[in-house]
């Protein structure tokens, strides 16, 4: 279990990661931006953006605190510019 303030601490980095919230049933949420994720002390609500809007959510779900079993970055892509 993930504490509030490891995931604020987390999503208030900067600049920003994207990383990939993983919960205990098997499910996970990438977030692309931390503006989409409001901590709770005892749950997350993770907003899901349109895509032509990427900071501005379309829906939502609640995650327990609980719930919350690992972060994980999520790995940008690199450009294969060969030399």
């Amino acid at each position: 279990m993930f504490s509030p303030e490891v995931i604020k601490s987390r999503l208030n980095e900067k600049p920003f990661r994207s990383v990939r919230i993983i919960a205990s049933e098997g499910l996970s949420y990438d977030i692309a931006h931390p503006d989409l994720v409001w901590v709770g002390w005892n749950d997350l609500q993770i907003g899901f953006a349109h895509p032509d809007h990427p900071t501005i959510y379309d829906r939502t779900i609640r995650l327990a605190m609980m719930r919350v079993v690992g972060l994980e970055d999520i790995p940008v892509p690199t450009s294969n510019s060969a030399a």
